[in-house]
């Protein structure tokens, strides 16, 4: 199921049909849709659209283009109105600065009042940014700013992201911007135009923001009955055609459609408090493969890892309270053979399991399937001998965390001793090679120029693939 975040249904395009709208959306998988407001009437309409449909949430604000015709009694009622139960954020809000509908001064006025509004009530805004980076950018940042406490609630204990203060909608910034603003924590939502012919290369298009920044930031959206995705471009847009959008940010991800709708709704029920968190799983699926969670112990602490944080991947929460024995892994697999492969991927390391790791690995080859080991290449430290010959036969292929090329730097990012642990990886690894294990190393994208020497490190020095990973 699909969760469709910002949706105008109270447009005078849905007056004739909309049952046969919600019946379209339900028939396409989406099952709950937000309706932001533009301004006090159309607030009020959204709320009344929440009040007579289960699927719809409400948001209430006062769009810029409207910010000229704002009063102090409007805002007063804005507020009044978020306080409503179906009201699940203040929004549509924000700057445009590409029609002269209001002055810019106004537009900064009512949309900095917002975001106060939205702190007082500790609700998440939806922004709306066009033309307008520097100055949204400036006032958000502020906001955030003096005002830590801000949706604090809203976020669990162990979260390494900060609260979930909102999403910037429609989303045309470039990948530095998504990056500054995840950071502040918000989320990204991208609608029909994610699906128009772009270069994915290009780090300015919306299609290049969405093949680099982790599909755990990213929302779904059709903003209808604008904006509608390929192939029905110039038509009336609905929430139906959300799976066509997220269909094309799972091809630029990678992943499955499956994998887009489990993580996007994930990050609306940490926006918006809509749906629930799942429960923590020992196997879950990622595209075609089934991954097993078997421990969150690790010898490392990396600076990018969630482990001790949520332990989400892809919408699958991996936190669990205890370690599965073998006869749970393997009930959890079913059969081996529906999948592509079976991974040997949590959150901690899995070699510290090795005598598990072996025995489900047998089992999945006796029934005919294939077997990866994701590792950080400590697995002969951790156990004190070479590990490599007792995975013969067992594993058919075998990914190992790189990350830095440099003892020092990998030592920090995964905070362990460096000196030691970076050359016994390399051993590990060179040793897997020489065993004729198909032998992939990974780094996290860190955007610091490294990536050309480690790729170069990979492929000459140790005759292993190479593998960037998106990092935020």
């Amino acid at each position: 199921m699909f969760i469709e975040s910002h949706a105008h249904l109270y447009s005078e395009e849905f007056a004739s049909d909309l049952a046969a709208v919600l019946d379209r959306a339900r028939a396409a998988g989406v099952d709950k849709i937000v309706v932001p407001g533009t301004d006090l009437p159309t607030s009020r309409q959204a709320i009344l659209l929440a009040d007579s449909y289960p699927m719809i949430y409400a948001a209430v604000g006062i769009h810029p283009h409207e910010a000229s015709k704002a009063e102090s009694v409007d805002m007063d009622e804005i507020e009044k109105l978020s306080e409503h139960p179906r009201v699940v954020g203040i929004g549509e809000i924000g700057l445009d600065y590409h029609y002269d509908f209001s002055p810019p001064e106004r537009q900064q006025e009512i949309f900095s009042a917002q975001i106060d509004l939205a702190i007082r009530r500790d609700l998440p805004i939806i922004i709306h940014c066009r033309e307008a980076e520097d100055d949204v950018l400036r006032i958000v940042g502020e906001k955030v700013a003096r005002n830590s406490g801000w949706r604090s609630r809203h976020a669990r204990d162990f979260d390494r992201y900060p609260p979930p203060r909102g999403v910037f909608h429609c989303f045309s910034g470039d990948s530095e911007m998504a990056r500054k603003v995840i950071d502040w924590g918000f989320f990204i939502s991208f609608p029909g135009p994610v699906t128009y012919p772009s270069k994915p290369s290009k780090t300015n298009t919306m299609a290049g923001v969405a093949t680099r920044i982790s599909a755990e930031h990213v929302l779904l959206e059709t903003d209808c009955p604008y904006l509608a995705p390929v192939p029905l471009r110039g038509k009336r847009n609905e929430p139906a055609n959300i799976p066509l959008i997220a269909g094309k940010i799972a091809e630029l991800q990678g992943l499955s459609i499956e994998d887009i709708a489990r993580t996007s709704n994930l990050a609306a029920y940490k926006v918006f408090g809509i749906g629930s968190m799942p429960d923590p799983v020992i196997a879950y699926t990622i595209r075609d493969s089934l991954y097993l969670n078997i421990t969150l112990r690790c010898n490392a602490d990396c600076v990018f890892c969630d482990r001790k944080g949520e332990a989400i991947v892809k919408g699958h929460n991996l936190r669990i309270t205890r370690e599965p024995d073998t006869a749970e892994i393997t009930r959890a697999i079913g059969d081996p053979q529906k999948y592509e492969e079976i991974v040997f991927c949590g959150y901690g390391e899995p070699t510290i399991r090795l005598d598990v790791l072996k025995e489900v690995s047998g089992w999945v080859k006796s029934k005919g399937g294939r077997v990866r080991l994701n590792t950080d290449g400590h697995g002969n430290v951790i156990n004190h001998r070479n590990i490599v010959p007792e995975l013969a036969g067992l594993v058919d292929s075998i990914s190992i965390s790189l990350n830095a090329i440099d003892p020092k730097r990998y030592g920090e990012l995964m905070r362990i001793d460096g000196e030691r642990m970076f050359p016994a990886m390399v051993e590990f690894a060179s040793e897997c090679v020489q065993h004729g294990f198909d032998v992939t190393m990974t780094i996290v994208d860190l955007n610091d120029g490294e990536e050309e020497k480690a790729k170069a490190f990979v492929e000459k020095r140790i005759g292993a693939k190479f593998r960037s990973r998106i990092l935020f």
